[in-house]
């Protein structure tokens, strides 16, 4: 009961009286102790927990990739490990300097090329998704609030949502040719039909209750959207653009192979090309890394969006 009454003067701002709270702990010197001081420290070994389990979780997979090499299980030619293919950094970084004209002599560095090569990717990424969540949401509401658009594209929407990303990169080609734009249009479609969908679904299941509300205080269409229906559904929209993420990057990689002529998926199909095993482990570990970086830099950005809902989903990142 005293614990009760002295949180919820504690909440009021009033002040503790001597017969509920107590004497304040002494510390050294008969000191009052700090404990606000600690919150940061403990705020800081919060974070690193998540940190160090990560690190944890990749120095197992690296030692049993290290534990098969050296029991002769793992070629190192087909199957070379960490401390192989990372080993000599300029020598992979090397192939990654481009070189489209015959007889030119390049004059950037290798780390500059390495750099120049991830951010091209990094972008067409960021670009496609940009794309693909603004107009798939747009879409979706549009298809809501208007009967007879839904009626129109709903079904084609439905019918193109099943075909596989990978299946739409001829037509990329032929609509956009050679460059940059291809590659992000696969990004776009690998999800925008998926998002669509599911932000009518999200849509439908916004709680009756809200909307009537909303109806009873006499809350315009816009304001019922902006206000109701966003914050509702923006929180499912955001899991599903994270678990495209990764999609988008297999899309982009296929693409910037086939279709766009640079960029890390450039790189893997020069060393599928010539059976370089250690330039394409180099390329896949600089793949998930960046894959990695986007993932939490995404996850930051729905804390910051998505500040109403508790933990936002991102576990140990608080």
């Amino acid at each position: 009961m005293k614990a009760n009454l002295t949180a919820y003067l504690a909440q009021r701002g009033v002040a503790k009286a001597p017969g509920i709270a107590g004497k304040p702990r002494r510390g050294i010197a008969g000191k009052p102790r700090r404990g606000i001081a600690r919150k940061p420290r403990r705020g800081i070994a919060r974070r690193l927990v998540p940190l160090g389990w990560g690190l944890a979780s990749l120095a197992c997979f690296i030692a049993v990739w290290e534990v098969c090499w050296a029991a002769g299980w793992a070629d190192p030619l087909l199957l070379p490990p960490p401390h192989i293919f990372l080993r000599n950094f300029a020598s992979q970084a090397q192939y990654f300097v481009p070189t489209d004209v015959i007889g030119e002599t390049s004059s950037t560095t290798a780390l500059r090329s390495l750099v120049m090569t991830i951010v091209a990717t990094t972008l067409r990424v960021m670009s496609g998704l940009v794309l693909g969540f603004v107009c798939s949401l747009a879409m979706g509401v549009a298809i809501r609030y208007f009967r007879l658009l839904g009626n129109l594209t709903l079904p084609t929407i439905t019918l193109l949502a099943p075909i596989s990303p990978i299946a739409w990169l001829p037509v990329a080609i032929f609509l956009f040719g050679i460059g940059n734009a291809p590659a992000v249009f696969m990004v776009f479609i690998s999800l925008f039909f998926v998002m669509t969908v599911s932000t009518i679904s999200q849509i439908d299941n916004v709680s009756r209750t809200h909307l009537h509300v909303a109806a009873v205080m006499g809350a315009t269409r816009a304001q019922t959207f902006r206000h109701v229906i966003l914050p509702a559904i923006l929180p499912s929209l955001f899991m599903v653009l994270r678990m495209n993420l990764f999609g988008a990057w297999m899309v982009v990689l296929v693409a910037e192979a086939t279709g766009v002529g640079s960029g890390l998926g450039q790189v893997v199909m020069l060393a599928r090309n010539t059976f370089n095993s250690s330039l394409s482990f180099f390329t896949m570990t600089l793949i998930g890394v960046t894959g990695f970086a986007f993932d939490v830099a995404l996850r930051l950005i729905q804390r910051k969006v998505l500040f109403w809902v508790p933990n936002n989903g991102l576990g140990g990142m608080k």
